[in-house]
Protein backbone atom coordinates (compact mmCIF):
# COMPACT_ATOMS: atom_id res chain seq x y z
CA UNK A 1 0.00 0.00 0.00
CA UNK A 2 1.20 3.52 -0.68
CA UNK A 3 4.31 1.94 -1.94
CA UNK A 4 5.67 0.14 0.71
CA UNK A 5 5.13 -3.90 1.95
CA UNK A 6 4.47 -5.05 5.58
CA UNK A 7 4.61 -8.31 7.24
CA UNK A 8 2.18 -9.07 9.40
CA UNK A 9 2.37 -12.70 11.51
CA UNK A 10 -0.74 -14.88 11.78
CA UNK A 11 -0.28 -13.92 15.70
CA UNK A 12 -0.94 -10.17 13.92
CA UNK A 13 3.05 -9.04 15.10
CA UNK A 14 3.91 -6.23 12.55
CA UNK A 15 7.74 -8.10 11.46
CA UNK A 16 7.86 -6.23 8.36
CA UNK A 17 11.78 -5.19 9.22
CA UNK A 18 12.78 -8.89 9.78
CA UNK A 19 12.47 -9.36 6.23
CA UNK A 20 14.06 -6.84 3.59
CA UNK A 21 14.35 -9.17 1.25
CA UNK A 22 10.41 -9.05 0.79
CA UNK A 23 11.06 -5.13 -0.42
CA UNK A 24 11.17 -5.94 -3.42
CA UNK A 25 7.72 -7.67 -3.70
CA UNK A 26 6.44 -3.75 -4.67
CA UNK A 27 8.01 -4.01 -7.95
CA UNK A 28 6.19 -6.92 -9.04
CA UNK A 29 2.60 -6.49 -7.29
CA UNK A 30 0.47 -3.80 -7.56
CA UNK A 31 -0.57 -1.23 -4.57
CA UNK A 32 -3.58 -2.60 -3.17
CA UNK A 33 -2.82 -6.18 -2.94
CA UNK A 34 -2.97 -8.99 0.25
CA UNK A 35 -1.48 -12.20 -0.52
CA UNK A 36 -1.84 -15.30 2.37
CA UNK A 37 1.06 -17.15 2.04
CA UNK A 38 3.83 -19.26 4.39
CA UNK A 39 7.45 -17.71 4.73
CA UNK A 40 9.89 -20.31 3.63
CA UNK A 41 13.87 -20.28 3.59
CA UNK A 42 14.93 -20.62 -0.43
CA UNK A 43 18.36 -20.29 -0.79
CA UNK A 44 18.66 -22.29 -4.52
CA UNK A 45 15.33 -22.32 -5.95
CA UNK A 46 13.48 -25.07 -3.22
CA UNK A 47 12.77 -24.72 0.17
CA UNK A 48 15.31 -25.46 2.30
CA UNK A 49 15.55 -28.55 4.37
CA UNK A 50 16.10 -26.65 7.50
CA UNK A 51 13.58 -24.23 6.66
CA UNK A 52 11.68 -24.16 10.15
CA UNK A 53 14.51 -23.82 12.08
CA UNK A 54 16.25 -21.51 10.45
CA UNK A 55 13.04 -19.08 9.94
CA UNK A 56 12.79 -19.23 13.24
CA UNK A 57 16.29 -17.79 14.04
CA UNK A 58 15.22 -15.08 12.05
CA UNK A 59 11.73 -14.32 13.51
CA UNK A 60 13.36 -14.05 16.88
CA UNK A 61 15.66 -11.12 16.39
CA UNK A 62 14.87 -7.83 16.08
CA UNK A 63 17.93 -6.95 13.73
CA UNK A 64 18.85 -9.51 11.21
CA UNK A 65 22.52 -9.69 10.51
CA UNK A 66 23.81 -9.97 6.83
CA UNK A 67 25.22 -13.46 7.24
CA UNK A 68 21.65 -14.63 8.51
CA UNK A 69 20.16 -12.94 5.39
CA UNK A 70 22.76 -14.22 3.11
CA UNK A 71 22.00 -18.00 4.53
CA UNK A 72 18.43 -18.00 5.10
CA UNK A 73 16.67 -16.34 2.41
CA UNK A 74 13.29 -15.97 2.33
CA UNK A 75 10.49 -15.82 -0.24
CA UNK A 76 6.72 -15.86 0.31
CA UNK A 77 4.54 -18.78 -1.08
CA UNK A 78 1.53 -17.33 -2.01
CA UNK A 79 -1.51 -19.90 -0.80
CA UNK A 80 -4.96 -17.22 -1.30
CA UNK A 81 -5.57 -13.41 -2.11
CA UNK A 82 -7.59 -11.39 0.24
CA UNK A 83 -7.20 -7.83 -1.41
CA UNK A 84 -7.41 -7.22 -5.21
CA UNK A 85 -6.61 -3.55 -6.57
CA UNK A 86 -7.82 -2.12 -3.15
CA UNK A 87 -10.83 -4.20 -3.20
CA UNK A 88 -11.42 -6.57 -0.33
CA UNK A 89 -12.37 -10.16 -2.24
CA UNK A 90 -12.45 -12.13 0.82
CA UNK A 91 -16.27 -13.14 0.60
CA UNK A 92 -16.02 -14.27 -2.93
CA UNK A 93 -15.31 -17.75 -4.12
CA UNK A 94 -11.56 -19.31 -3.72
CA UNK A 95 -11.95 -20.20 -7.64
CA UNK A 96 -11.85 -16.39 -8.23
CA UNK A 97 -9.48 -15.91 -5.84
CA UNK A 98 -7.23 -18.33 -6.81
CA UNK A 99 -7.61 -17.37 -10.73
CA UNK A 100 -6.47 -13.79 -9.82
CA UNK A 101 -3.39 -15.26 -7.45
CA UNK A 102 -2.26 -16.74 -10.58
CA UNK A 103 -2.91 -13.63 -12.81
CA UNK A 104 -1.11 -11.64 -10.38
CA UNK A 105 1.77 -14.49 -10.46
CA UNK A 106 1.79 -15.19 -13.58
CA UNK A 107 4.66 -12.62 -14.67
CA UNK A 108 6.95 -13.20 -11.62
CA UNK A 109 10.81 -13.33 -12.58
CA UNK A 110 12.51 -16.39 -11.37
CA UNK A 111 14.30 -13.99 -8.97
CA UNK A 112 10.82 -12.43 -6.90
CA UNK A 113 10.28 -12.79 -3.57
CA UNK A 114 6.59 -14.42 -4.13
CA UNK A 115 5.88 -18.08 -5.14
CA UNK A 116 2.54 -19.19 -6.27
CA UNK A 117 1.76 -22.24 -4.64
CA UNK A 118 0.51 -25.39 -7.10
CA UNK A 119 -2.35 -26.99 -7.31
CA UNK A 120 -2.83 -30.15 -6.62
CA UNK A 121 -5.52 -32.16 -9.11
CA UNK A 122 -6.14 -35.94 -8.48
CA UNK A 123 -8.89 -37.79 -10.06
CA UNK A 124 -9.56 -39.91 -6.72
CA UNK A 125 -9.15 -39.77 -2.83
CA UNK A 126 -6.58 -42.78 -3.57
CA UNK A 127 -4.74 -40.77 -6.11
CA UNK A 128 -4.57 -37.56 -3.47
CA UNK A 129 -3.20 -39.76 -0.71
CA UNK A 130 -0.81 -41.15 -2.74
CA UNK A 131 0.55 -37.36 -3.33
CA UNK A 132 0.39 -36.93 0.32
CA UNK A 133 2.08 -39.61 1.54
CA UNK A 134 5.19 -38.20 -0.61
CA UNK A 135 4.48 -34.58 1.49
CA UNK A 136 7.52 -35.23 3.78
CA UNK A 137 10.03 -35.67 1.07
CA UNK A 138 8.84 -31.75 -0.17
CA UNK A 139 9.33 -30.33 3.44
CA UNK A 140 5.53 -30.17 3.74
CA UNK A 141 2.86 -31.44 6.29
CA UNK A 142 0.49 -32.85 4.21
CA UNK A 143 -1.81 -31.10 1.66
CA UNK A 144 -4.52 -28.45 2.16
CA UNK A 145 -7.59 -28.60 0.87
CA UNK A 146 -10.25 -25.50 -0.25
CA UNK A 147 -13.87 -25.97 -1.22
CA UNK A 148 -13.99 -24.08 -4.52
CA UNK A 149 -16.94 -22.03 -3.20
CA UNK A 150 -15.50 -21.20 0.23
CA UNK A 151 -14.76 -17.22 1.10
CA UNK A 152 -11.92 -16.59 3.20
CA UNK A 153 -12.92 -16.53 6.70
CA UNK A 154 -10.72 -15.68 9.29
CA UNK A 155 -10.07 -18.02 12.71
CA UNK A 156 -10.22 -22.05 12.98
CA UNK A 157 -13.65 -22.39 10.67
CA UNK A 158 -14.45 -25.67 9.87
CA UNK A 159 -16.39 -27.07 6.95
CA UNK A 160 -14.68 -25.17 4.26
CA UNK A 161 -10.74 -25.73 4.54
CA UNK A 162 -9.12 -29.41 5.79
CA UNK A 163 -5.68 -29.31 6.38
CA UNK A 164 -4.75 -33.30 5.62
CA UNK A 165 -1.88 -33.59 7.96
CA UNK A 166 0.64 -36.65 7.63
CA UNK A 167 0.56 -38.77 10.21
CA UNK A 168 3.41 -37.53 13.03
CA UNK A 169 6.60 -39.15 13.25
CA UNK A 170 6.70 -40.41 17.32
CA UNK A 171 9.34 -41.91 19.58
CA UNK A 172 8.94 -43.26 22.88
CA UNK A 173 11.32 -41.49 25.73
CA UNK A 174 11.65 -41.39 29.54
CA UNK A 175 10.36 -37.93 30.92
CA UNK A 176 13.37 -36.79 33.26
CA UNK A 177 12.43 -32.82 34.32
CA UNK A 178 8.91 -31.41 35.62
CA UNK A 179 8.23 -27.69 35.39
CA UNK A 180 4.95 -25.85 36.33
CA UNK A 181 2.39 -25.14 33.56
CA UNK A 182 0.97 -21.55 33.40
CA UNK A 183 -2.78 -19.73 33.55
CA UNK A 184 -5.46 -22.40 34.44
CA UNK A 185 -2.86 -25.05 35.17
CA UNK A 186 -0.07 -23.16 37.19
CA UNK A 187 -0.84 -25.45 39.98
CA UNK A 188 0.14 -28.63 38.00
CA UNK A 189 3.34 -29.72 36.56
CA UNK A 190 2.67 -29.81 32.27
CA UNK A 191 6.14 -29.13 31.03
CA UNK A 192 8.41 -32.09 30.68
CA UNK A 193 11.91 -32.05 29.46
CA UNK A 194 12.49 -35.83 27.47
CA UNK A 195 15.05 -38.06 27.10
CA UNK A 196 16.72 -41.20 25.64
CA UNK A 197 19.10 -43.99 25.77
CA UNK A 198 22.68 -43.63 24.81
CA UNK A 199 24.45 -46.98 26.30
CA UNK A 200 23.53 -46.83 30.19
CA UNK A 201 22.66 -43.07 29.70
CA UNK A 202 19.53 -41.07 29.55
CA UNK A 203 20.34 -38.13 26.83
CA UNK A 204 17.80 -35.03 26.91
CA UNK A 205 15.91 -34.66 23.18
CA UNK A 206 13.11 -32.49 23.07
CA UNK A 207 10.53 -30.75 25.58
CA UNK A 208 6.81 -31.23 25.36
CA UNK A 209 3.77 -29.38 27.19
CA UNK A 210 0.57 -30.41 25.84
CA UNK A 211 -1.30 -33.95 25.03
CA UNK A 212 -2.35 -34.94 27.82
CA UNK A 213 -5.67 -34.97 29.67
CA UNK A 214 -6.36 -32.52 32.67
CA UNK A 215 -6.53 -35.98 34.78
CA UNK A 216 -3.44 -37.14 33.45
CA UNK A 217 -1.58 -33.87 34.16
CA UNK A 218 -3.21 -34.28 38.00
CA UNK A 219 -1.72 -37.92 38.15
CA UNK A 220 1.75 -37.07 36.77
CA UNK A 221 1.71 -33.79 39.21
CA UNK A 222 1.09 -36.05 42.00
CA UNK A 223 4.11 -38.29 41.24
CA UNK A 224 6.47 -35.44 40.56
CA UNK A 225 5.79 -34.37 43.81
CA UNK A 226 6.52 -37.50 45.56
CA UNK A 227 9.58 -38.10 43.17
CA UNK A 228 11.99 -35.55 43.03
CA UNK A 229 15.77 -35.99 42.87
CA UNK A 230 16.67 -32.01 42.92
CA UNK A 231 15.64 -28.32 41.82
CA UNK A 232 16.68 -25.67 40.08
CA UNK A 233 14.39 -22.86 40.65
CA UNK A 234 11.01 -24.33 38.97
CA UNK A 235 12.39 -27.20 37.36
CA UNK A 236 12.53 -30.54 38.98
CA UNK A 237 14.48 -33.29 38.11
CA UNK A 238 12.56 -36.43 38.47
CA UNK A 239 13.44 -39.85 39.00
CA UNK A 240 13.65 -41.84 35.76
CA UNK A 241 10.45 -44.14 35.51
CA UNK A 242 7.74 -42.74 33.32
CA UNK A 243 7.59 -43.47 29.25
CA UNK A 244 6.03 -41.20 26.88
CA UNK A 245 5.38 -41.64 23.35
CA UNK A 246 6.02 -38.09 21.78
CA UNK A 247 4.54 -37.20 18.46
CA UNK A 248 6.29 -34.22 16.14
CA UNK A 249 6.33 -32.96 12.26
CA UNK A 250 9.75 -33.30 11.85
CA UNK A 251 13.99 -33.91 12.43
CA UNK A 252 16.48 -31.66 12.33
CA UNK A 253 20.23 -31.77 12.92
CA UNK A 254 20.90 -29.03 15.69
CA UNK A 255 24.55 -27.86 17.31
CA UNK A 256 22.56 -26.66 19.83
CA UNK A 257 20.86 -29.66 21.63
CA UNK A 258 23.15 -32.38 23.42
CA UNK A 259 21.58 -35.27 21.82
CA UNK A 260 22.64 -33.34 17.93
CA UNK A 261 18.99 -33.10 16.98
CA UNK A 262 15.67 -30.70 17.19
CA UNK A 263 12.00 -31.78 17.01
CA UNK A 264 9.49 -29.58 14.84
CA UNK A 265 6.22 -29.41 16.95
CA UNK A 266 6.57 -32.15 19.12
CA UNK A 267 3.76 -32.83 21.87
CA UNK A 268 3.10 -35.95 24.14
CA UNK A 269 0.72 -38.50 21.96
CA UNK A 270 0.46 -40.74 25.24
CA UNK A 271 1.78 -41.91 28.49
CA UNK A 272 3.19 -45.44 27.81
CA UNK A 273 2.30 -46.50 31.63
CA UNK A 274 2.66 -50.03 29.69
CA UNK A 275 6.14 -49.42 28.70
CA UNK A 276 9.02 -50.32 31.03
CA UNK A 277 11.99 -47.64 31.28
CA UNK A 278 14.49 -49.57 29.28
CA UNK A 279 12.10 -50.10 26.56
CA UNK A 280 12.46 -46.43 25.65
CA UNK A 281 14.18 -45.52 22.46
CA UNK A 282 18.03 -44.44 22.05
CA UNK A 283 20.25 -41.75 20.46
CA UNK A 284 20.33 -44.11 17.47
CA UNK A 285 16.91 -44.51 16.59
CA UNK A 286 16.67 -40.68 16.68
CA UNK A 287 19.94 -40.55 14.80
CA UNK A 288 18.49 -43.14 12.02
CA UNK A 289 15.16 -40.96 11.87
CA UNK A 290 17.03 -37.91 11.17
CA UNK A 291 18.88 -39.88 8.22
CA UNK A 292 15.72 -40.81 6.82
CA UNK A 293 13.40 -37.87 7.75
CA UNK A 294 16.14 -35.17 8.37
Amino acid sequence: RDGAYFVWSRGEELMTDRFPELARAVDFMPDGTVLDGELLVWPDGQPAPSSFNALQARIGRKTVPKKLLAEAPVVLHAYDLLEWQGQDIRSRPFAERRALLEQACAALPDDAPIRLSPQLTFPTWDALADQRATAREAQAEGVMLKRADSPYLAGRKKGDWWKWKLNPLTIDAVMIYAQSGSGRRANLFTDFTFAVWNGNDLVPFTKAYNGLTDAEFRKITAWVRKNTLERFGPVRKVTPHHVFEIAFEGIQRSTRHKSGVALRFPRMLRWRQDKPLQDANTLADLEEMLRIYG
